[in-house]
């Protein structure tokens, strides 16, 4: 099983990078890290991770699922990012994981597979906004799973998203 881990090139939330990837590895699950360009990204409490490929490069077809991890840099560099909305569809119709935690489930929200799908997001005016904008059922739960898409609204909730990953990905 491969899972590709998408990261904003800058400002990603750490631990929800780090938490979920300790329970990947511990499943056997392989990881690939994608962003808008290759390199090193930067979280913001420091840590740093190399994405070794851009969401142009790659392929649904190549991975059992998407993962986006949210922070800050989410809004500034995923919600915006074509190609991952695109990775985000071909996932979504092949009935792959489509995963999101923290404010990137408003890139699912802009991919448009959340009408009338229970969701949570780290709740700003602006993802709240979004979310309610695409038909999402949102929920005060810090994880919630609706068939093969999986949300988490924050850190808080980053080692039980990468379980219910997991848990699905198994089923």
């Amino acid at each position: 099983m491969k899972l590709l881990v998408a990261v904003a090139p800058e400002r990603f939330r750490d631990e929800e990078l780090s938490e979920p990837m300790k329970v990947f590895s511990s499943s056997g699950i392989k990881t690939v890290i994608a962003s808008t360009r290759t390199g090193e990204c930067l979280g913001m409490l420091g840590d740093r991770v190399s994405a070794t490929v851009t969401f142009d490069e790659v392929s649904a077809d190549d991975y059992d699922g998407i993962v986006i991890i949210g922070g800050i840099g989410s809004q500034d560099f995923l919600w915006s990012s074509e190609a991952l909305i695109a990775r985000v569809q071909e996932c979504a119709e092949r009935k792959k994981i489509t995963a999101a935690i923290c404010l990137s489930p408003v890139v699912l929200a802009f991919s448009g597979i959340l009408k009338g799908k229970r969701a949570t997001v780290y709740p700003s005016p602006a993802s709240t906004r979004e979310m309610k904008k695409a038909g999402a059922v949102l929920t005060d739960d810090p994880v919630v799973v609706d068939e093969n898409i999986i949300t988490a609204n924050g850190p808080g909730a980053a080692k039980a998203f990468g379980e219910a990953i997991v848990r699905v990905l198994k089923e």
